[in-house]
């Protein structure tokens, strides 16, 4: 299947896909070695792709660390790491299919004017509650003049019906939501995440999605993007997110997180590895591993459904 004519993969693939936007934290390499242990251990390819869609802070070093610190747990993957930011012309013509369908519409709404219409509307008319309440949807042709005329660039939008996509995660099980009107491509002329996650898997032939539950209301535009360019849909399995002592997701102020700030204190990769096999209940706490031997204990349906504590041995920074 090759929706949009760029030679689509038909492997059967897991994936890892960071922000090079900075160092990764433990949470970051939970999900990272539980994407990469469910890859393997159904005995598929495993990918690496950078989302560096975000041009201020997306860093070529970000990236060399993020890699580095994914090799020293023990991760590896196949072929050549992807980068976004090399794939724009996909993301292109992914939208023009759509807008040929005229299912792609200008927004030259400010995120100040979308949170005050939100305010304002009783309800969303074409989405879950909080969603775009389509403002520029049936723009005029003089009002969507006028608009360019006062020189802010558009952004673009999908033109959606408020569906409801309903899906079987492997460990939060059934799930249901709505889809909005989705941004396709911000004013700056930067692809959005929804857009080019869908595509980029899609292209990739990823048929297995690991990544953090704080991206699971996201899965119902995924969903319906995918439906849209006839790309086929992967089974998706979102992992709770790492907590500190105060019950927020890990942070900064949670003290040293990553691999280079845990060296410092004394702390090694394998310990983090042991770490992160005891908080998927593949190994006794401490118990020596390495990643490779937690291949064979790997099952999804028996990973703990609830957020995981942060361990002990994160040192308080000064």
């Amino acid at each position: 299947m090759d929706p949009i004519g760029t030679g689509q993969t038909e492997e059967m693939t897991g994936r890892f896909a960071p922000s090079p936007t900075g160092e990764l934290h433990l949470g970051n390499l939970r999900t990272a070695a539980v994407a990469w242990l469910s890859a393997r251990s159904a005995g598929r390819e495993f990918v690496v792709r950078m989302e560096d869609l975000d041009r201020v802070q997306s860093k070529p070093e970000h990236e060399s660390a993020q890699l580095r610190d994914l090799a020293a747990i023990g991760i590896d993957w196949d072929g050549p790491v992807l980068r976004q930011s090399e794939r724009f012309d996909l993301y292109d013509a992914a939208i023009e299919k759509l807008a040929a369908a005229g299912l792609v519409y200008e927004c030259f709404c400010s995120r100040r004017d979308i949170r005050r219409d939100i305010e304002a509307a009783a309800s969303a008319p074409h989405g879950p509650p909080g969603s775009y309440p389509g403002t520029c949807r049936e723009l005029t042709e003089a009002e969507r003049e006028a608009r360019l005329a006062s020189g802010r660039p558009p952004a673009l939008r999908l033109r959606t019906n408020g569906e409801t996509f309903e899906f079987v995660d492997r460990l939060a099980g059934a799930s249901a939501g709505g889809v909005d009107d989705v941004v396709l491509r911000r004013n700056d002329g930067v692809p959005a995440y929804n857009l080019a996650v869908v595509i980029d898997d899609g292209l990739q032939g990823v048929t297995d999605v690991v990544r953090g539950d704080d991206l699971l209301p996201s899965t119902p535009r995924q969903l319906l993007l995918q439906r849209l360019l006839g790309i086929e849909a992967p089974s998706y399995l979102h992992i709770p997110l790492v907590h500190g002592a105060d019950g927020e997701r890990l942070a900064k102020s949670h003290g040293a997180t990553t691999l280079r700030e845990l060296a410092d204190h004394g702390i090694g990769a394998d310990r983090v590895v042991s770490w992160i096999a005891d908080s998927l209940g593949l190994a006794a706490a401490d118990e020596p591993v390495d990643l490779a031997d937690l291949v064979d204990r790997f099952d999804a349906a028996a990973l703990p459904p609830g957020p995981c504590p942060a361990p002990d041995f994160i040192a308080a920074e000064s």
